[in-house]
């Protein structure tokens, strides 16, 4: 009997290991071998834009969250619309999204330094990271091995962003149902919220038009605070750049909590927070720390759950040449026909040994 067990602990062991071979993940150093230096290179070159533009840290993180949410941590941000469709980068949501140069020029140089081996999406992935880093916040141990995907579609960013009008329970159960990420999460990622800039179209309606009346400003906006925004955002001004944190612009800390505490979080979304218990919670908590060590770690994990969402792996998705286009079909060849053999290889292979382990499993 208790060799049987052994025998029946071992075939589930070797198919578990089996499965697990067959399916590539995220890791860390997945270009330890391919393209050692990927990190120092977006990092260098990431410390040279933010010392140039400071602001771009906030938007160059903002961008790797907006690809992650709709579709997945695949690029699909990077994507140009076509004459047959319009890509996410020109939803009206997206509408002042930027960074894109940041992540070309990074693309570039590590295509100079490994040609072809580095996919846009762990360009952006790691520029993101390195926003943090730049910005005084947490160094992030990142996983890597994501590749580009070949969808983008405008008419997606709306099914994957909270609806217009939408509450903190609203956007709570969004984050659950569609990314498995919890309210926290939702407190915790809102805190890239410490750096970066919005547009004043998406402030205005707080100072103008709130719930439809014309002239009246959000009365859960400090008025003070109402007061200054005016003052930067004039009726119809729809291009002007805010601070989302105006205290501390470009530095990763608590001040964001702090400002939402104390009702002047920028966007309506950050003013939800304090509608429900749990985000209220840990806003108050942030807002009181004596230290960022405890959001410093929180955040860590909630940005790489995030940046695993939709990730492409392995034989999914490609290495794109240029992040802005999908890449031309390739004609075939001897090597690409010799890499398909061994795959075919590799797949009877492991169905046999599945199917020879079946067979054992059947008689244990």
């Amino acid at each position: 009997m208790v060799a049987t067990t052994a025998r029946a602990g071992a075939v589930l062991l070797l198919v578990m290991m089996i499965a697990a071979a067959a399916e590539a993940h995220l890791q860390i150093g997945a270009y330890n071998e391919t393209c050692p230096q990927v990190e120092e290179v977006v990092l260098k070159e990431m410390t040279a834009i933010v010392g140039k533009s400071p602001d771009l840290a906030g938007a160059v993180l903002r961008l790797f969250s907006v690809d992650c949410f709709v579709g997945g941590c695949e690029a699909s941000i990077l994507l140009d619309s076509t004459p047959n469709s319009t890509a996410e980068k020109d939803a009206p949501l997206n509408k002042g999204v930027r960074g894109f140069e940041a992540v070309d020029a990074i693309k570039a140089k590590l295509d100079a330094a490994c040609p072809g081996v580095v996919s846009c999406a762990d360009t952006l992935a790691l520029a993101a990271r390195d926003s943090i880093r730049l910005s005084k916040g947490p160094f992030i141990p990142l996983p890597t091995g994501r590749r580009d995907g070949n969808r983008s579609v405008a008419a997606d960013v709306a099914l994957n962003s909270p609806a217009p009008g939408a509450t903190i329970a609203d956007i709570i159960a969004l984050f659950a149902t569609k990314f498995n990420l919890t309210a926290k999460d939702v407190a915790v990622l809102s805190g890239a919220h410490t750096i970066g800039k919005a547009l004043c179209s998406t402030v205005s309606p707080r100072l103008y038009n709130f719930g439809g009346q014309k002239g009246a400003s959000d009365p859960t906006l400090d008025a003070n605070y109402t007061a200054t925004l005016r003052g930067e955002c004039k009726p119809g001004d729809n291009a002007t750049l805010v601070d989302l944190d105006p205290t501390t612009p470009t530095v990763f800390d608590t001040n964001y909590y702090t400002l939402v505490a104390g009702k002047r979080g920028l966007l309506s979304t950050d003013a939800a927070l304090l509608l429900d218990p749990t985000t209220k919670a840990y806003v108050a908590a942030q807002a009181n720390a004596t230290s960022p060590d405890q959001f410093f770690a929180d955040f860590a994990a909630s940005f790489v759950a995030m940046s695993k969402l939709g990730a492409l792996t392995h034989h999914n998705g490609e290495i794109r040449q240029v992040c802005s286009k999908i890449n031309p079909p390739s004609p075939p060849s001897s090597a690409n026909a010799a890499a398909a053999a061994r795959s075919r290889h590799h797949l009877t292979a492991t169905a046999g040994l599945l199917a020879t382990l079946a067979a054992v499993a059947l008689v244990l």
